[in-house]
């Protein structure tokens, strides 16, 4: 019996959800009194032997060349044979986009009970019971899982890094898959210095600025704040913005500890995608606009007035010039 952490990559790092999961992990590990260990496909570029300060004793690693590029099923098996080595029956994923697509093909194949979502440790007092987000982040429900091997998903940005010391021994196995029937033909990068889904601070916008030639100072405050920018359906949907940026229900789900909004009306939909945020801070000339009834702090005032004063401020705050 043990726990086993899926360790996410993109381009050869570790994702920072991952770190979040290794810790989880962990401690999962520690409730149950067994031990923890990860699993990483493909070519990594950073120390693996430094996560054991997140309390991982082992790392299988495959560094089968088809692992390279990431295919749904080739990796579902190369978990799976994963799992049989270590001997594991609590396994743990960040729940990002990779783990929506292999989490619940591995509790098919594994006949697993799935908790999707989850945002604390488990209760094993009675059982095993993980509390979720459900309804969009509006509510919690307590899901008892009763099989013999149990698949968690930890929201991101739901459980804080505690590093500690130590190092983890590092283990090559060969995951025996196929060449991936899947062909890559065109990878589209999104923008920005920060991802979005790993940003700590957000600085989104909406309709309220008008235009994409005004969407300078968005950006002067997010690269200020070292933060990812974001932004609302319709500025998407305009082409003022890409894609990628788009935040709520239809786009992004995301959790920074920090999420400005300037400009922003505040719609359910908007509000789906964004209402995990530690702290939610609201900018918006009309006083009655929805957001302000989920915002921690609020400034109504006209953002081409309170942007740039507030730009002057971190500017002053930070000592830059």
């Amino acid at each position: 019996m043990s726990v086993l952490v899926f360790i996410d990559t993109a381009e050869g790092h570790i994702k920072k959800s991952s770190l979040e999961a290794l810790t989880y992990g962990a401690d999962v590990a520690a409730q149950l009194s067994t031990g923890a260990s990860a699993v990483v496909l493909g070519s990594v570029n950073d120390d693996l032997t430094a996560l054991g300060k997140y309390g991982i004793q082992k790392i299988y690693h495959a560094t089968d060349e088809t692992l390279n590029q990431f295919d749904a099923q080739s990796f579902t098996k190369a978990i799976a044979k994963a799992i049989e080595t270590a001997n594991a029956n609590v396994i743990i994923f960040s729940n990002n986009a990779n783990a929506k697509a292999l989490a619940p093909r591995l509790s098919a194949r594994l006949k697993a009970g799935l908790v999707a979502g989850a945002v604390a440790l488990p209760d094993t007092s009675n059982g095993f019971t993980v509390k979720k987000s459900v309804f969009s982040g509006k509510a919690f429900a307590n899901i008892s899982v009763n099989t013999d091997i149990k698949i968690i998903s930890l929201n991101p940005n739901a459980y804080k890094i505690t590093p500690k010391e130590g190092t983890a021994e590092v283990v090559l196995f060969n995951a025996g898959v196929e060449a991936s029937k899947v062909k890559v033909t065109n990878v589209t990068k999104a923008s920005g210095d920060v991802p979005l889904s790993e940003a700590e601070v957000v600085v989104s916008a909406g309709r309220g600025l008008k235009g994409p030639e005004n969407w300078g100072m968005v950006e002067d405050l997010a690269k200020l704040l070292h933060a990812a920018t974001a932004c609302s359906r319709p500025v998407s949907d305009a082409d003022w913005r890409p894609h990628s940026e788009h935040v709520g229900q239809t786009g992004l789900a995301i959790a920074p500890n920090l999420y400005i909004a300037i400009g922003i009306s505040g719609a359910i939909q908007h509000l789906a995608g964004v209402n995990r945020s530690k702290v939610i801070v609201v900018i918006n000339k009309d006083p009655e606009a929805p957001f302000f009834k989920a915002a921690d702090y609020g400034i109504v005032g006209d953002a081409f007035e309170v942007v740039p004063k507030l730009i002057e401020s971190v500017k002053k705050l930070k000592g830059v010039a």
